[in-house]
């Protein structure tokens, strides 16, 4: 999808435009993600949009469309699964999710954000893996934010130049997006230990004030 189609679609359908064309991506529309955030953050810097809207719009489309496969993963299991891997040219993008889950756990859902397709496929397994939704969102949420915020700014600044634009996606769906994984997993990752850390500590207070004082 191109600026100026999503321009198009906006001027007609408003900020919900943003959100629907991201959403159904989950459902089999050939749209890249990618593109659309960029081309969000260029209609905002030319004017076309305001940035706090469409940036939110752009977000809650993500992680929702996201979100959809792991409710269908979760509600329909292996036949998702099945569903999924029929499809012309998925059963390697299949392969790939499975192994970065064997491999990495709960922090698959941050790698895949940067792995074109591949992250469209994750949250399924997930939710086929009856992955609770508390913390499907931890991981995929936060992420999910890094990786739309990141997107649609490079989008708000380089502008309508494709040439930057795609420089940037080649860079970005390689060498950068797995920094910025790698950023992202050791964020959440601190998160959770801190978290595990005070739950501890709060727990051990509770367990030394019911316990009698020494006679």
């Amino acid at each position: 999808m191109s600026v100026e189609m999503l321009s198009e679609s906006v001027s007609q359908f408003g900020y919900p435009a943003l959100f629907f064309t991201l959403w159904l991506g989950i459902v089999g529309m050939p749209i890249p993600d990618e593109v659309i955030v960029l081309s969000a953050g260029v209609l905002t810097s030319l004017g076309i949009l305001s940035f706090v809207p469409a940036f939110i719009a752009t977000y809650l489309g993500v992680v929702s469309g996201l979100s959809l496969g792991y409710v269908l993963g979760r509600a329909l299991g292996a036949p998702a699964l099945n569903w999924i891997s029929k499809k012309k040219g998925m059963s390697r993008h299949v392969d790939r999710a499975q192994s970065l889950l064997e491999r990495y756990g709960s922090y698959a859902l941050c790698i895949s954000y940067f792995l074109p397709v591949v992250r469209h496929v994750v949250p399924y397994l997930v939710g086929i893996g009856k992955m609770t939704f508390r913390r499907y969102a931890m991981f995929s949420y936060t992420t999910g934010f890094v990786w739309t915020l990141v997107l649609f700014f490079v989008g708000y600044v380089v502008g309508d130049n494709a040439s930057d634009m795609d420089a940037f996606l080649k860079m970005f769906t390689q060498d950068m997006g797995i920094g910025v994984a790698i950023l992202v997993v050791v964020g959440v990752a601190g998160i959770f230990g801190y978290r595990r850390f005070k739950a501890s500590k709060a727990q051990k207070q509770v367990v030394s004030s019911n316990q009698d004082p020494d006679c």
